[in-house]
Formats: structure tokens, sequence, C-alpha cells
């Protein structure tokens, strides 16, 4: 299994930058894809950025802005977010996709808060 811890967040003025990270144990080396989700008020969580072994995939309504960075070594995922928007006020959770004997499954993170007042 894999576990994901998440820190950073908080809240910042619309102009701003956060930084998020998520710490990874347990099976990381079965990682696949791992990165990030939000989810706002009454919407569905939605696809932020994720790294696979081969590419990066950011949402539309963060590209140019939110840079997503992968540490093997440190089995962390950082993504640091710039010239943030009312609109990027949600939860963001950390996702890991990994290989186990029955397939592939994935992991979630407790989430953590992020708010852009305008």
């Amino acid at each position: 299994q894999v576990q994901l811890v998440e820190s950073g967040g908080g809240l910042v003025q619309a102009g701003g930058s956060l930084r998020l990270s998520c710490a990874a144990s347990g099976s990381t080396f079965s990682i696949n894809a791992i990165g990030w989700y939000r989810q706002a008020p009454g919407k569905q969580r939605e696809l932020v950025a994720v790294v696979t072994d081969g590419s990066t995939v950011y949402g539309d309504s963060v590209k140019g802005r939110f840079t997503i960075s992968r540490d093997n070594a440190e089995n962390t995922v950082s993504m640091q977010m710039n010239r943030l928007k009312p609109e990027d006020t949600a939860v963001y959770y950390c996702n890991a996709q990994y290989s186990t004997d029955w397939g592939t499954t994935g992991s979630w993170g407790q989430g953590t808060q992020v708010t852009v007042s305008s």
C-alpha cells in the first residue's frame, strides 16, 4: 500500500503563491503516477497536475501558473502555485496510482485547504 501525507496550503491573496507538498510512504516503488486533484464546494473533484513515468499533465485552468515536480529519491511530489485566483480555492488532494499483485489501485491523502481571497 501507499500512504500519502500533504502539507502546505493556507490563505493567500489573489496573485500570490503557495507551495503544496506530498510525502509518500509504503510501496513507493510501485507508484505509476502521482499528483494533485482538487475539489471546490459543490463541484466535482478535478485533475490539477499529475506526473507519470514519462509525462506531466496539467488541468487547463492551471497551465502556465502551476508547476509540479517529483523527487523520487525523497518520495515526494510538490506543486508550486503562482498567480493564484479566487477560483483556485478548493481542498487539494494528493493521489497516487500504483501497481499491486491484483492490478492498479490508488491512494488519496487527507486533503489540504487552499483559500484565495479576492
